[in-house]
């Protein structure tokens, strides 16, 4: 499951019980144990990745002067 944080930024959560914290020596959910599906770990590398592009775009549109 992805939701995005107030941020905008995108956050990877647990299929099963919805928790956002991740043991990624074992790749499993901290709360339940339930494994990260590789699905689900493309998904959300895509949309880091979108959203990576999105901040470049803002930071080359960025007045280098700051005004």
């Amino acid at each position: 499951m992805i939701f995005r944080n107030p941020a905008g930024a995108p956050e990877l959560a647990c299929d099963e019980c919805g928790c956002r914290w991740f043991d990624r020596m074992t790749n499993t959910c901290y709360e339940c144990g339930t494994p990260v599906k590789a699905e689900a770990q493309a998904e959300f590398l895509q949309e880091l990745e979108a959203f990576g592009a999105i901040g470049r775009r803002s930071d080359r549109n960025a007045d280098p002067k700051g005004s």
